[in-house]
């Protein structure tokens, strides 16, 4: 099948399949799998256009619901958490969003850019595993979530009868930053929060899944429109989502992230970790190498 807006072309059973697969992992930490499904579009597809940042974003939009829901569904959202990272994120991934346009058109600039971010997450993940933060066993019977302070200078619950307390605006100004890095990339910065919650913060990865993905799909709600919104602005450019491609991907990680949030207590977070770690190390050093061998 082709795809007209991305020039992609490929057996449209393919994309669920491939977002389905990256989505059931890495929702168990909190992240959509936007940040592995890019490599993908760009390495294999061959879609370099700033329209893959759109397309990415869409992907969002389309498959986070199911996973927001069954956090939802098994107490364990942390809803003051949320609005403090949305808050951030927002503003900072529409900047993103118009650097990524004006700034960084090139597909080479771009892999370089990608490899350096995925580079950093999976530095972050590998330090939290070998550094053995204190995180929670799952548990067959999880725990609800219980909100003991919210407002503009501290959000704290209890969760498997141990008190979490973060300050607010460390974690805001911390999101406006990861909200300019995800909007350039297209991830929404859900892919960055999330091991800043669980290494630097300490909260529990149990907890913070839920809270990454809805700042994800929010922001990366405004960021597709404010993609489509310029997209005639840029004539010979694709700026606008592939939003057949985009839809298709997010049906597959509707399904994954769902499936992952479900399975997620029964999983170990070092294992969800070191697949994480895996899968970040390769495209990143992948595309950071290619760069200094066309140098």
């Amino acid at each position: 099948m082709h795809f007209p807006v991305s020039g992609v072309d490929v057996n449209p059973l393919v994309l669920p399949l491939v977002s389905f697969v990256i989505s059931f992992f890495t929702s168990m930490g909190g992240l959509s799998g936007a940040f592995l499904l890019l490599p993908f579009q760009v390495s294999v597809l061959g879609f370099n256009a700033p329209a893959v940042s759109a397309t990415n974003h869409l992907f969002n939009v389309v498959a986070i619901p199911g996973g927001v829901y069954r956090y939802m569904r098994e107490g364990r959202m942390v809803w003051p958490l949320a609005i403090v990272v949305v808050a951030g994120t927002l503003p900072g991934v529409l900047v993103g969003t118009l650097i990524r346009v004006k700034y960084l058109p090139d597909p080479k600039d771009f892999k370089l850019f990608v490899g350096l971010v995925l580079f950093y997450i999976g530095i972050r993940l590998l330090k939290d595993i070998l550094g053995g933060s204190k995180i929670p066993k799952p548990q067959a019977e999880m725990t609800a979530v219980t909100i003991t302070h919210y407002g503009f200078r501290k959000v704290g619950y209890e969760f498997q009868g141990r008190t979490y307390k973060v300050n607010s605006i460390g974690i805001m100004a911390l999101s406006l930053v990861v909200g300019i890095i995800g909007g350039v990339y297209g991830i929404g910065g859900g892919a960055i929060i999330a091991p800043f919650f669980v290494s630097i913060f300490g909260l529990p990865v149990y907890t913070v899944a839920g809270a990454a993905l809805m700042g994800t799909f929010t922001t990366s709600l405004a960021a597709v429109f404010i993609y489509q919104l310029i997209g005639g602005y840029f004539q010979g450019t694709a700026i606008a989502p592939d939003w057949m491609l985009g839809i298709l991907f997010g049906v597959g990680g509707f399904a994954g992230i769902y499936c992952g949030a479900r399975f997620q207590k029964r999983v170990p977070a070092k294992v969800i970790k070191w697949i994480l770690v895996f899968c970040v190390m390769i495209p990143a050093l992948s595309y950071i190498l290619d760069f200094a061998a066309a140098r």
